[in-house]
């Protein structure tokens, strides 16, 4: 038999892109295609090339007993359920058939729609199927507070500043829209009054009822030049490819605010969103057509090319040249605009974003990851001008506490979550202990150590966040087994903290099942007792493995049951099955099954392994 590890080096080469890049679906639940369907609606486009496919796609994810999860094998969501519900009746779906009938049945039994979150009912409104009254006002006029201010755009974190700052115009311009299909019967009749109440308690409540008197004034001096002045700043953000953002939230959202402003479907600013929407559309299988909440390439290419290292290619490899010289032309130029620069003016750029065109949202995580895979993978000194301009803005955007965020420095104003619009999503960009963990990996590779004052203080961030249990939460993936993995990856090229290092395997060893793999499902982001909890997951038992390797410790017996799991459930053609979603994107609220993590992972895994033999 061949070996696994060649098995899934071979199917890795063989999905590289001519340009060097990989990338694979970034598959979420269903609410992109039903809000895509929706949005259709709103601004007049046909449905028909779409309508067959999104149906397809729509069916294959509802469950037996009629509902829609966040996630894989998750509980029933109601709000997912409301806009797959509604999206149907728009695509043709016979609301008196059997299984609308129960669909019908678990949105009543969860509350209807009084009780979905805010975005929903924000959709149901601009059909005229919620009233505005129940919809936390959002005043353009935010866009005059400076950033000292509270509520100002740049305390919310990137991908909700793109998505609030359009809402402001819909949500004050309350538009109503015909949606050709009537849903009243999703809002349960004791709850009709209700759905006129912003629900909420708190001062925040109360300044929610003084904007709704604004709201109805006659006279709203600045209202007009605001509406005027978001609607230029959201023309300003829109990328090379169409999109807000690289992400679906503030793409639509762009193009209903801009069309309530007067932009044509003909102007170049939604002639181009309209066209980008290609580009993140899967269909062709019998999953149906679908809209990808994003794309990740930059993010995929710089795993496989870790993951190909690892397994022992030469840098001279053809397909490891192909993949440095495009990740050196994604880094994004030292000049360019970005949101980030608020609170870090004067800085040079020199990130990385997570997609192909995302230049205004370069992030700490892809950008150490991407550094890490050109050395790794790369002639040292072809990168070298690359690597120090990437590790310069880094160190920049570091926050106060010594730790790193995601995409933004010190945006951590908490009092966010006190409005009544903050019912989804995750609306601030705190530092994270997987985000820190990958900087510190990177500064270890660049030379640095433990008494390096970012590497200290880092380490310092690290040790105080450390659950009591040994793990550590992960923001970006599913979640203390990937939090962990993270910390470990760092600690392990340090060769420090060694106390932190056994209480982390020791909590590991105490989560492995009995399989030998681990897993962990997303509820454990709500309930700890949950922490590494779950199926075995080919990904999350590749992290659990290689943070057994971090920490010196290959041979454990965990982890040769762990590598043996691995092995036993490669697929004939050299990856593996994978429906779990072990990737996150709001904690709580929202998570991805990122297709290569399947593969890249355990790859590394294996290629970690004492006994694998490396391939040249």
């Amino acid at each position: 038999m061949r070996d696994a590890l060649a098995r899934g080096v071979d199917w890795l080469l063989a999905r590289q892109t001519p340009e060097g890049w990989w990338t694979a679906e970034l598959e979420t639940n269903v609410t992109m295609t039903a809000e895509h369907v929706l949005l259709y609606r709103f601004l007049g486009l046909d449905l028909d090339p779409i309508r067959d496919g999104a149906v397809a796609h729509l069916l294959h994810g509802r469950r037996a007993d009629g509902s829609w999860a966040l996630y894989y094998d998750g509980p029933a969501d109601l709000s997912t359920t409301i806009e797959a519900y509604a999206a149907l009746k728009v695509l043709g779906a016979d609301p008196s058939s059997e299984a609308m009938r129960h669909t019908l049945g678990v949105i009543l039994r969860l509350g209807g729609a009084a009780e979905a979150r805010v975005f929903t009912k924000i959709w149901l409104a601009l059909f005229g199927e919620y009233p505005w009254d129940g919809i936390p006002s959002l005043p353009p006029e935010l866009i005059y507070l400076p950033p000292q201010i509270p509520f100002n755009l740049y305390d919310f974190a990137c991908w909700a500043r793109g998505t609030v700052a359009p809402l402001t115009i819909v949500v004050s311009r309350r538009p109503v829209r015909e949606l050709g299909v009537d849903l009243g019967e999703i809002v349960l009749e004791q709850t009709r009054a209700a759905t006129h109440r912003v629900p909420g308690t708190g001062p925040l409540w109360w300044l929610d009822r003084a904007l709704k008197l604004y709201d109805r004034l006659p006279w709203q001096p600045l209202r007009a030049r605001a509406r005027r002045a978001v609607a230029d700043w959201v023309v300003q953000r829109q990328e090379a490819d169409g999109s807000w953002g690289g992400i679906q939230p503030p793409w639509v959202y762009s193009l209903i605010a801009l069309d309530l402003e007067g932009y044509g479907p003909d102007t170049p600013v939604m002639r181009k969103g309209i066209e980008g929407f290609g580009r993140f559309v899967l269909d062709g299988d019998d999953r149906g057509w679908r809209f990808q909440a994003c794309m990740s390439p930059v993010w995929d290419t710089a795993w496989a090319v870790r993951s190909l290292a690892a397994a022992g290619l030469d840098r001279s490899h053809p397909a490891l040249q192909r993949a440095v010289r495009w990740m050196l032309r994604e880094q994004i130029p030292a000049d360019a605009p970005g949101d980030w620069r608020v609170k870090a003016a004067g800085v040079a750029n020199g990130g990385w974003a997570f997609e192909f065109d995302n230049d205004a949202y370069p992030d700490i995580d892809d950008t150490t990851i991407v550094v890490l895979a050109l050395l790794e993978g790369g002639d040292r000194a072809a990168v070298a001008d690359a690597v120090e301009r990437a590790c310069a803005w880094t160190l920049a955007m570091r926050s106060s506490n010594g730790a790193w965020a995601a995409f933004d420095r010190d945006n951590t104003r908490s009092l966010l979550y006190r409005m009544p619009f903050a019912d989804f999503g995750a609306l601030i960009d705190p530092p994270t202990e997987d985000v820190t963990a990958h900087v510190l990996e990177m500064l270890v590779a660049l030379g640095c150590g433990a008494r390096d004052p970012y590497v200290a203080r880092g380490l310092q961030y690290l040790r105080g966040a450390q659950k009591p249990w040994g793990s550590w939460y992960g923001r970006w993936g599913v979640n203390h087994v990937y939090g962990t993995w993270c910390v470990l990856s760092a600690l392990g090229a340090l060769g420090v903290e060694r106390d932190l290092v056994d209480r982390a395997v020791a909590w590991l060893v105490s989560v492995q099942n009995r399989d030998g793999g681990w897993g962990e499902i997303p509820r454990s982001y709500a309930d700890e007792s949950f922490a590494g909890v779950g199926p075995s997951a080919p990904s999350q038992t590749a992290w659990a493995v290689l943070a057994f390797q971090a920490a010196g410790m290959a041979q454990h017996p965990a982890v040769r049951r762990g590598i043996a799991f691995l092995r036993e459930r490669q697929r004939p053609d050299g990856t593996w099955d994978e429906p779990e979603f072990t990737g996150t994107g709001f904690p709580g609220d929202f998570y991805i099954n990122y297709h290569l993590y399947r593969h890249l992972f355990p790859v590394m895994a294996l290629a970690g392994d004492r006994g694998a033999e490396p391939r040249r």
